[in-house]
């Protein structure tokens, strides 16, 4: 997915060389005083605003698979999926560093591959380039970014804010990036089997590009501004609906009730589920990167988000002693089993 017909080994550039050409292009335009080509990144703090720091780190064979995931997509991918911890903070990115290991197997032409996708997502979110690290490995690619970000501090949203009775909200819709997944393996599995057939990839767009074209949700953000709605709580929808509730629930003190017939699943989603004879529900629930949004509102802002298209209104919260449950589309209760991604 990475070779070119031609092939610059990196070691011609070596480490400075390679940083100043893969980051010669990007522009600043944050408060950024000083980003990549001195020992540090110089940067202005917005008077009143608090900054906000996330890292994610994606490994080769664990968190991409290089045989159908092209360089420029995972670029672009791993920025979204910093940016995104950035939104549930109900705050703005401002600035990345980027931090790159690889073996002698990637040539120059394959990491401008990913670059480029590292700068549409900067361009298109707009945030700073402003530093990061290059390392040889042994073997295969890692990638560790860092977002900064900011936010006046009483815009903040934690995921500790949550009280009894508001309601739960999620942004978009559930589940396909998972199954865009299963997808991208199945056609894995069948190439390997018989090399001269080629992917039909008509009628799952969808599914395919939620799995390697995500978008952060900056949009919900400057929505919930306009609605004059603070959430008391949120977190972004990475490692599937389930497990982001028990995170929220834990750190809130409370408890968590979902109905399951409000959880949003688009029609492409829940066909190519069963099409692979699987639960659609249970993509929603474990399946995660979807990186949207979960919080929790106020009773009196339920008018506000009712009929917005951009929002469902899946559940409430309840008292720590009830538990995390959800209610069937038959109407029974049962325990909300959490299912999604471990690191470990």
């Amino acid at each position: 997915m990475f070779e070119n017909a031609q092939r610059t080994e990196i070691s011609t550039l070596g480490e400075f060389g390679l940083i100043s050409h893969l980051t010669k292009n990007f522009e600043l335009v944050n408060n950024t005083n000083l980003g990549v080509g001195d020992d540090a990144a110089v940067i202005s703090p917005t008077p009143g605003y608090k900054t906000v720091i996330s890292t994610d780190m994606l490994v080769e064979g664990v968190h991409f698979d290089l045989s159908y995931f092209p360089m420029k997509h995972l670029g672009y991918k791993a920025v979204v999926a910093n940016l995104s911890d950035i939104y549930a903070m109900n705050a703005k990115p401002k600035q990345i560093t980027v931090s790159i290991a690889l073996s002698s197997r990637f040539s120059l032409e394959a990491v401008e591959e990913l670059y480029a996708g590292i700068q549409m997502a900067c361009k298109n979110y707009q945030v700073d380039l402003i530093g990061g690290d290059t390392s040889t490995a042994k073997q295969g690619l890692t990638i560790s970014i860092t977002a900064i970000g900011e936010a006046k501090e009483e815009d903040l949203s934690f995921r500790n804010g949550a009280k009894v009775n508001e309601l739960l909200v999620v942004s978009g819709d559930l589940g396909g990036a998972y199954c865009g997944y299963q997808f991208l393996e199945r056609e894995k599995r069948v190439y390997l089997d018989n090399p001269s057939v080629q992917p039909d990839l008509s009628g799952y767009d969808y599914i395919i590009e939620r799995q390697l074209k995500p978008e952060a949700r900056k949009d919900i953000i400057a929505i919930l501004e306009t609605l004059n709605i603070h959430p008391t709580s949120m977190m972004d929808i990475s490692d599937g609906l389930a497990s982001e509730c028990f995170h929220l629930a834990k750190s809130s003190n409370v408890g968590i009730t979902i109905y399951e017939e409000k959880i949003p699943i688009d029609p492409t989603t829940y066909n190519f589920a069963r099409e692979l004879d699987l639960d659609p529900t249970m993509c929603a629930l474990s399946g995660g990167e979807d990186y949207e949004l979960l919080f929790t509102i106020k009773q009196e802002d339920f008018s506000k988000l009712e009929h917005h298209a951009d929002f469902s209104i899946i559940g409430f919260v309840t008292d720590s002693n009830e538990g995390m449950n959800m209610i069937s589309k038959g109407g029974n209760k049962h325990p909300l089993q959490a299912q999604g991604w471990t690191a470990f």
